[in-house]
């Protein structure tokens, strides 16, 4: 089928960036993209992921301020000391059972 319709969108600069550069990555274009996912749209009768808010955002560190970097990462260490961590073996397990794998 013969690709005609136009779609024109306000997106973030930043965001269209960081999704162009993974899509660059893949090599498939912004504009194939958008089409699979209008595709998955129909083929899924709706959003085709699921949309919730979050418990919580798990902080960026790349993204952190120095200060706020030494606050979580007392954070951490505080975590640490109190035992209430889990170790490798078992966060894997858990994220295989959370999400099917």
């Amino acid at each position: 089928m013969a690709k005609s319709a136009n779609l024109y969108v306000r997106i973030e600069p930043e965001i269209k960036e960081q999704a162009e550069k993974i899509l660059s990555t893949l090599g498939i274009p912004a504009s194939n993209a958008i089409n699979m996912f209008y595709k998955q749209i129909i083929l899924q009768r709706g959003i085709p992921f699921e949309l919730k808010i979050p418990d919580r955002t798990p902080a960026d560190i790349s993204m952190l301020e120095t200060d706020k970097l030494h606050a979580e990462l007392k954070k951490g260490y505080a975590d640490m000391k109190a035992g209430r961590t889990k170790d490798a073996k078992t966060v894997f397990a858990d994220i295989r059972k959370d999400y099917g794998l």
